[in-house]
């Protein structure tokens, strides 16, 4: 198989698991609410960096232990996707996560040469 044609498989993945995370993040807005807010009061206190996985576990805190009803099964994959639509959502606080790319960005960059 060609190069291009195994990156053009690793981008059908990526947009495969932002789909996924769409489809999740739809139906079930309040775990967006939470990671917002939670974000911007870690953003409001100061620091100039903070773990978008802490966030997500205050999140899971939140909807498993401090609420009642339905308890959310928040996949780790995820994760990501949430601090990257917050970071494009309040481009102030562009910096505030630290990314990595996505496992198939990385598979990609290593096809391309561009990684060891």
């Amino acid at each position: 198989m060609e190069t291009e044609d195994k990156v053009d498989i690793l981008k059908e993945k990526i947009q495969a698991r932002k789909n996924e995370w769409v489809n999740w993040h739809n139906k079930n807005p309040s775990i967006w609410l939470a990671f917002e807010k939670f974000s911007l009061e870690a953003a409001a206190s100061g620091r100039p960096r903070y773990s978008h996985w802490a966030v997500m576990n205050r999140v899971r805190w939140h909807t498993t232990i401090e609420t009642t009803g339905k308890e959310f099964k928040i996949s780790n994959d995820h994760i990501a996707f949430y601090a990257r639509a917050f970071c494009a959502k309040h481009p102030q606080h562009k910096e505030f996560f630290r990314f990595k790319p996505l496992k198939e960005e990385l598979e990609i960059r290593r096809l391309r040469g561009l990684e060891p």
